[in-house]
């Protein structure tokens, strides 16, 4: 049975018969889904009761009825009729910052205020007037909140476009007014999946929001009419907006634009938990990676190229630092190569696990030493190429005290022992308030940072023309993997140590790649030369006399080894070669170290990186 409701105020015989004849009927029960409006212009013959008449148009409203004693008991508001010209604005928040001064600003603006649940309660708080949407929708809010705005009274209010008649007869006809603004932000699903308790699946999915996105992305559709707001920051300007004589259309696309981000990001984090939650598969067949502006650069790798840099919002990023979460203490802004230089600097420092210095230059680590005394580390990563070091990045992986700070400002170049060392950049996990103090001094344009370690198990991604690789991150220690003795000669501990140490220190070099390394201290590296020859031939000869007794690593296996880079090495004096093995000529190479009596050592792991 439906139960109907007359909106006129005045009563008629139809209507009493027609409540007398519901109520006859009360334990009758329907299912519906939404009240509907209906207006009756002719003769109406009721199905229930006496037939009546009515020569006048009268609105009824359409009702689900589970039982006409629930129906008595909890009556339906009559509808009420939009006002000509009223200026509505519909606002519902999770994040209830400055809401205070919005719903004031509006209301001196003269806005009616809509509002749902907790933002209507402390809107009210704060002395403002709300109607509350269910007064609006004549529906209560249901399925423990599930649907609240779901409701063509509020959808309709905010998708009508103004300057489409049929579009206003419809509102006018079903009694719908218009909104103007609209404000929404979402439930914190990201803080919510992300948290360091955790949370369980079923609480996950009913921190999903469907009636927030729905709400921002019907306003922001139709944006030329109705400003749609995100974002806290954005309040003020919205404020000065409606004060204002200008229909700014770019403004209104530009709140649309962030509208529409807010909700893409939002739901790509959804997507991304959801994901894990299921398969768990680290190449998903779509992929999304919201991504925040973090700054405009000066330039790119070039001063003709425009650049910036932005912060991957991915919950696998959540706290999983990296370069480009830096909190920055001092110096010049960022410039694109000063963040490509930055983060292979931390990235390779982070891999140790003794007090470490590494110092970088165009992305390639080309000085790195540990040692228990920090300060002696960072002089000599310095002096295996004090030439390349000079404008470079300086990496530590411990906390710069006053100490270190004052050697790092005063050091002078081991080539002259004249020429104060000059740094791009700094970055170390933290600092003392000493250190800081001492670091500013000395330089105004010294660029010092604070980052936190990368976590493992990331997934890499890399563009390419028209699409993007993936990949595991290279998170292989010495400790993961097995130095395999393939020659006659073993190595002795200190130098298995050594070959470990340059193992570690070439990951991180470009292709082709070699170093070589002793005592905990790279001595010399040959990078990015299209043979591993060549790479050998540059390593050594940074190396210098120092080259005898240490160990070399190379990132690939040799392709030769008689008269070529194998052999070179041996006679260069060095004591152990690591390399991953893998060539169709790796006997050769064994029986060129038996010849020279030195230690080969096979990896089975390559470390290319281009």
């Amino acid at each position: 049975m439906l139960g109907l409701t007359r909106a006129t105020t005045s009563a008629s015989a139809s209507a009493t018969a027609a409540a007398t004849s519901a109520t006859a009927i009360a334990a009758a029960t329907v299912h519906l889904c939404t009240p509907q409006l209906r207006t009756i212009r002719t003769r109406t013959n009721f199905c229930f009761g006496q037939q009546q008449s009515s020569t006048t148009s009268h609105r009824v409203i359409v009702h689900p009825v589970k039982a006409m004693a629930e129906t008595a008991a909890a009556p339906h508001s009559a509808p009420k009729s939009p006002t000509s010209g009223r200026k509505q604005a519909l606002i519902s928040l999770s994040d209830k910052t400055d809401l205070a001064k919005l719903g004031n600003g509006l209301q001196e603006l003269g806005y009616t205020i809509v509002s749902t649940g907790g933002t209507a309660s402390a809107l009210e708080g704060a002395g403002v007037s709300v109607t509350k949407v269910e007064e609006l929708t004549r529906f209560p809010e249901m399925l423990d909140g599930r649907v609240k705005t779901l409701h063509p009274s509020v959808h309709g209010g905010i998708l009508a476009r103004r300057d489409q008649e049929h579009h206003m007869e419809a509102l006018e006809k079903h009694e719908i007014g218009t909104f103007d603004v609209v404000v929404v932000n979402l439930y914190p699903f990201y803080a919510k999946v992300s948290s360091s308790s955790g949370i369980s699946f079923e609480d996950g999915i009913e921190n999903i929001d469907i009636g927030g996105p729905a709400m921002i992305r019907a306003a922001a559709k139709n944006h030329r009419d109705v400003l749609v707001v995100v974002d806290s920051g954005d309040y003020p300007a919205l404020l000065e907006f409606l004060r204002g004589d200008n229909d700014d259309q770019q403004f209104r696309r530009k709140l649309a634009w962030k509208a529409f981000q807010h909700v893409a990001s939002y739901d790509s984090a959804v997507s991304e938990w959801l994901w894990k939650q299921t398969v768990g598969d680290k190449f998903p067949p779509g992929l999304t990676v919201p991504l925040h502006l973090k700054s405009l650069l000066r330039y790119g790798e070039n001063p003709h190229q425009k650049a910036a840099v932005y912060v991957d919002k991915s919950l696998s990023e959540v706290n999983a630092g990296g370069i480009a979460t830096v909190i920055q203490h001092h110096g010049k802004e960022m410039s694109y190569n000063n963040y490509l230089d930055a983060d292979a600097a931390w990235n390779c420092v982070c891999e140790f696990n003794k007090p470490t210095c590494v110092v970088v230059k165009h992305t390639n680590p080309c000085g790195v030493a540990s040692r228990n005394d920090i300060i002696e580390a960072y002089r000599l990563a310095v002096k295996a190429d004090p030439v390349s070091a000079f404008g470079g990045i300086v990496a530590f992986n411990v906390e710069v005290d006053e100490a270190l700070a004052k050697d790092i400002r005063e050091f002078r170049s081991p080539t002259d022992g004249e020429t104060r060392m000059f740094y791009e950049i700094v970055v170390a996990p933290k600092y003392t308030e000493k250190g800081l103090e001492v670091l500013r001094g000395k330089s105004k344009t010294l660029r010092i940072l604070e980052a936190s370690k990368n976590s493992k198990g990331k997934l890499s991604l890399r563009q390419i023309g028209g699409g993007w690789l993936a990949q595991d991150s290279d998170d292989l220690t010495p400790e993961d993997i097995q130095f395999n003795v393939m020659s006659d000669k073993t190595p002795q501990e200190n130098e298995l140590n050594d070959a470990q140490f340059a193992w570690l220190c070439v990951k991180h070099v470009k292709s082709n790649a070699i170093v070589i390394a002793k005592n905990n201290c790279m001595l010399g590296m040959g990078s990015g030369q299209p043979n591993r020859l060549e790479s050998l031939r540059i390593a050594m000869r940074k190396a210098g006399d120092e080259v005898k007794g240490a160990a070399l690593a190379s990132d690939a296996f040799f392709p030769f080894a008689w008269n070529d880079a194998v052999e070179e090495a041996c006679q260069s004096g060095v004591s152990v070669i690591a390399e991953p093995g893998g060539s169709i000529r790796d006997k050769d190479a064994v029986d060129c170290c038996n010849k020279y009596g030195v230690s080969l050592v096979f990896t089975n792991v390559r470390h290319f990186r281009h």
